[in-house]
């Protein structure tokens, strides 16, 4: 019988995004779109001087900004920023009673720590203010860690933020664990000049910022050379461009203001503290796609993936038109309330009616819900229980593509009419603006995500098609990496010489070959990219090419981008995927004991992430340690059973073992469950006839 060698098995790896943070770039949408302008290096590099510094000169936009979302994003636990209820109150959730009390001047919570046990624990901070506050807890380690109960602010009452999905002790997302850790989760975003200083030898953080929530500098950066130009009499000031400050505000086209907003307003991973030297923000982040989980198959918000992601799909992005267009920059709330917000630019006798909206436009004698643009074209979705977010991808309400793909819309499940079935929701709809015949990319998708053949060609077609959005175009190149064919390895080829950093990143990531000429001849260029994290993404993919296949400047250039690509990975190593991805690093430069290291460190943070598992158990195999690969491999298709690579892989494993029915077994799931993938037909095809030889 043939079975491919489990070693030649490797699943990609793709970065994981962070699961409670507040951006992501990447995001620029074509290549003539540069990051906020900024002022060049100087010999003497800027520090952070704090809001006082500014506030002489300044006085009205930080009046603006006092008591805004930003100036409260974090505060110390006192008098003055405290909102919760800390006499003596309680909340039973869960079978668990949690107080609230004070003691000493310090506010303090008596509910389970790290191992179940009560203990009491004094508040540090406060996160946010409305609609709800969260605390922080400090604990060993330098961690402040987020309290699982927040404080409803309109309601006036605690409650349980994990009330539907408790976590037990140890678990990642339990209120002690890595996913309810401040420094990692939270911090980039809240505080300003942050420092994230973990230490992965004592696993401890030693965090610091220059001010404690989000001041003048978070979006400015750091200002002491334009203080210090401020102070000189006028005729004394040299000429400085944009008067010392780093980021120039003043002429940011509207691509680069969202650009220069997107780091705290977009789902992403960290790979640096935030940067205001003048680099690219998107060497210090990499963003989500439009991800199964993540997003719904047509782009609308699923999980907290917060604004970018979202607001790039839109047609008011592809208009040019600015966060700033609707929020004001320094007090951060709307321009103006209601309709009067979008009037500013739509024509209210065209857009403001019942012959555009058929809705009354009162009801008992307020605004009727239906008459309200954001009802149709911005619905709202609860996270953390109580924060309603709108959709940012303003887009028309689609109910055909309810029926099409189970994806919500407006009128329906995410809007006013939750009460009536789809066929009364769609009945009206055709009869207010008839069939809607304009196909829509989240079909292309949602084909895709299933590895339907007949996406293939569309898939393709989509991912080249500049006149869509790049996060949509790089998210259809993802799903086109799935295939097995010309047409695929085609796109991603193009993919790599594409004018936006987040296709060839995507393409960077997913492109193969079989020919290693080739392979090296498409990826060597990208070692010279504009993007960091495009060329460490090829320095990647290119590190086990042999040296006699790399010109000397391109062996320069990958171990350039190779330290980048580590020196990421190393800001991240409180993650598990940033420890995942160095393990295969090292299994590629063939340092397998690194690899193992990296791996287990990484199933050690989070035992629930699957990929380490996979590569750990293959690396494993290699050593002929099938026992604990097998053992791995189980755990993975017994808690994840529709994980089709991990099926793939313990096939192989079993197929080697010679188990040749419990091959069989996983094989066919994973044969089912990819259709697309060459090799689990094949070594299914080939278990199958030996085990028909076996009986004759």
């Amino acid at each position: 019988m043939s079975v491919d060698p489990l070693r030649r098995y490797r699943l990609i790896g793709v970065i994981a995004t962070g699961l409670i943070a507040t951006a992501v770039p990447l995001w620029l949408a074509r290549r003539a779109v540069d990051p906020p302008a900024r002022s060049p290096s100087s010999a003497k590099p800027p520090t952070f001087v704090g809001r006082h510094a500014c506030r002489p000169c300044h006085q009205q936009p930080y009046e603006k900004w006092l008591g805004s979302d930003h100036d409260m994003s974090m505060a110390l636990a006192d008098e003055a920023h405290v909102l919760g209820d800390f006499e003596n109150a309680a909340l039973h959730t869960n079978g668990i009673t949690t107080t609230f009390f004070r003691q000493g001047g310090r506010y303090m919570v008596r509910t389970p720590g790290k191992t179940g046990v009560v203990e009491t624990f004094p508040i540090a901070y406060t996160l946010g203010f409305e609609p709800l506050q969260q605390y922080l807890v400090a604990v060993p380690g330098g961690r402040l860690q987020c309290l699982p109960f927040a404080w409803d602010e309109q309601r006036g009452q605690w409650f349980d933020l994990h009330e539907a999905d408790p976590r037990p002790p140890g678990d990642w997302l339990h209120w002690t664990g890595a996913g309810q850790n401040w420094n990692s989760m939270c911090a980039q975003c809240h505080s300003t000049g942050l420092r994230k200083n973990f230490d992965p030898e004592t696993n401890s953080y030693q965090t610091s910022w220059s001010e404690i929530d989000v001041s003048c500098e978070a979006c400015h950066g750091p200002a002491s050379l334009h203080v210090t130009w401020a102070k000189m009499p006028a005729m004394a000031r040299p000429r400085l461009d944009n008067a010392g400050l780093v980021v120039n505000t003043k002429e940011l086209t509207a691509r680069q203001e969202v650009a220069l907003c997107a780091p705290c307003h977009s789902r992403r991973s960290e790979l640096g503290d935030l940067d205001h030297s003048g680099t690219d923000s998107v060497d210090r982040q990499m963003p989500s796609l439009l991800s199964e989980g993540l997003y719904h198959a047509d782009g609308q918000i699923l999980d907290e993936v917060y604004v970018w992601g979202s607001f790039t799909q839109s047609r008011m992005y592809a208009r040019e038109v600015r966060c700033s267009d609707c929020h004001d920059s320094h007090r951060l709330t709307l321009r103006q309330p209601g309709n009067s917000l979008c009037l500013r630019c739509h024509r209210a006798d065209t857009y403001d009616t019942k012959e555009h909206h058929f809705h009354q436009q009162t009801y008992r004698g307020a605004p009727s819900a239906g008459a309200v643009c954001i009802s149709c074209h911005m619905p709202q979705q609860k996270y953390m229980r109580i924060d309603e977010r709108a959709d940012h991808s303003i887009r028309i309400p689609r109910p055909d593509l309810t029926a099409q793909l189970g994806t919500p819309n407006a009128c329906g499940q995410a809007g006013c009419h939750q009460d009536k079935p789809l066929d009364w929701i769609t009945d009206a709809y055709l009869k207010w603006y008839g069939q809607v015949t304009k196909p829509h990319y989240g079909a292309i998708l949602a084909a895709g995500r299933a590895e339907q053949s007949e996406a293939l060609p569309q898939l393709s077609r989509l991912a080249g098609d500049v006149l869509y959005p790049a996060v949509v175009r790089a998210t259809a190149l993802e799903l086109l990496s799935r295939y097995s064919s010309a047409e695929s390895v085609g796109a991603l080829e193009r993919g790599l010489v594409d004018a936006n950093p987040l296709i060839r990143h995507t393409a960077a990531v997913a492109f193969t070959s079989d020919d290693l000429t080739n392979f090296v001849e498409r990826l060597t260029p990208l070692l010279h990219d504009p993007s960091t994290a495009v060329r460490a993404q090829a320095a990647l993919r290119l590190a086990d090419v042999p040296v006699s296949r790399l010109k000397p400047y391109q062996l320069t250039a990958r171990t350039e981008a190779l330290d980048a690509y580590v020196k990421g990975m190393t800001h991240s190593l409180d993650f598990a995927f940033a420890n995942h991805n160095l393990g295969q690093l090292f299994e590629r430069l063939d340092r397998p004991k690194r690899a193992e290291q990296f791996y287990r460190q990484a199933i050690a943070i989070d035992d629930l992430d699957f990929r380490p598992k996979i590569n750990l158990a293959i690396l494993l195999n290699r050593t002929a340690r099938n026992a604990e690969a097998e053992k791995l491999l189980k755990a993975v298709v017994n808690h994840y059973p529709e994980q089709y690579d991990a099926h793939y892989a313990l096939g192989l494993l079993l197929g080697e073992m010679r188990r040749y029915r419990e091959a069989e077994h996983h094989l066919s799931r994973a044969a089912a469950g990819m259709p697309n993938h060459a090799g689990a037909a094949r070594n299914l095809s080939a278990i199958r006839r030996f085990l028909r030889q076996r009986q004759q």
